[in-house]
């Protein structure tokens, strides 16, 4: 059965090019549209759609007071879209906090060409959201059961639990989809004097990568900063790495990072793969890296490359992923040494490295 679509949206021309673009294709079918946030509201629990596309910016209810309400009401996932500006970065952040999904950058000249590129984009985010693991303005799913804890080895001292504790010089975490709150989730567990510096990548437009850490940097204890070139690595300071850069580890000087325009041969920028694969070269066996949700494989090579050169990989478990994408590619290609609730990932980090 075609997935059953809401659009909601002020602006007419807007309205009527989704409609169109999403009734080309016979994996959707539009159930309804609405120009503001209380009938969106009233027309989710309507017509039940399986994804709604939604504007911040209407009248008589906003976006993201649409989202939160649609979330107590009848919770359905929410793809936003929103202009590429510092504010609406940090809109779209409260929208994803309210409950929202994804979001995707809206832009009038780009929806009213009749590309075909922009299309399958939109249409492929579109099924992507509503395939979601989904549990309301929670977000993600809770983890449903503890995970087996590794196997006591009887001696003749007695019994011992095995654990393997390397010193982490560095703390490296990508993802995407559903990663905002997955980063929130575990940043904010870290302890004030967390003794090792992180690096993290999320896969995010230019304009709202310096939004984002500044509000990680509001309700963390940990510090955290968009990365500039040049910036070093300290322990508790956490470098976000920019949207449409890369960043690479540089081991001179003490530690620190290179923010670059990179190869436009890579399909992500920022990339997990480049930043994951320079950590290996300049901490080999003392990184601990973390692959969280997101969709496609970015971070697998260079999760081979941290596990070649004796560091850990850690992914998040496929029930507490919103899109159990990269994760997955990570595990098939067997470079996970724990697979890990999102719910515990913060401890466990701070444990590690303390």
């Amino acid at each position: 059965m075609p997935v059953k679509v809401l659009v909601v949206d002020d602006s007419g021309f807007f309205r009527r090019r989704l409609v169109e673009i999403f009734e080309a294709d016979p994996r959707l079918t539009v159930v309804g549209t609405a120009n503001n946030g209380r009938e969106a509201i009233d027309k989710v629990q309507s017509l039940s759609p399986d994804v709604v596309t939604m504007d911040y910016e209407m009248p008589v209810l906003d976006g993201i007071a649409a989202v939160a309400n649609i979330m107590k009401l009848k919770p359905t996932p929410v793809l936003m879209f929103s202009s590429l500006t510092h504010e609406g970065a940090k809109v779209t952040l409260d929208a994803l906090e309210a409950g929202a999904v994804d979001f995707m950058p809206k832009n009038f000249e780009d929806i009213s060409r009749d590309s075909a590129v922009v299309k399958r984009a939109l249409v492929e985010r579109v099924l992507l959201v509503a395939r979601t693991r989904f549990s309301g303005n929670r977000g993600p799913v809770a983890a449903l059961a503890p995970r087996e804890a590794p196997k006591p080895i009887v001696t003749d001292r007695g019994v011992i639990i095995p654990r393997v504790r390397k010193r982490v010089s560095l703390v490296a975490i990508g993802t995407s989809t559903g990663g905002p709150m997955a980063l929130q989730a575990v940043l904010t567990k870290l302890p004030k004097d967390f003794a090792a510096p992180l690096v993290l990548v999320q896969h995010m437009p230019a304009a709202f990568t310096g939004a984002f850490a500044e509000r990680l940097n509001n309700i963390c204890q940990i510090t955290v900063k968009e990365a500039q070139d040049g910036d070093r690595l300290q322990a508790g300071v956490a470098l976000l790495a920019p949207g449409g850069k890369q960043m690479m580890i540089d081991p001179r000087n003490g530690g620190c990072v290179r923010i670059l325009d990179g190869d436009e041969r890579l399909n992500y920028k920022p990339s997990v793969d480049v930043t994951f694969g320079s950590a290996s070269k300049c901490y080999p066996g003392k990184v601990l890296s973390v692959v969280m949700t997101g969709m496609g494989v970015d971070g697998r090579e260079g999760a081979r490359m941290l596990k070649n050169s004796g560091s850990r990989v850690w992914i998040q478990s496929e029930e507490s992923c919103v899109i159990y994408g990269m994760p997955m590619a990570v595990e098939k290609a067997n470079l996970a040494d724990e697979i890990i609730d999102l719910d515990h990932i913060g401890e466990r980090i701070a444990r590690e490295v303390s």
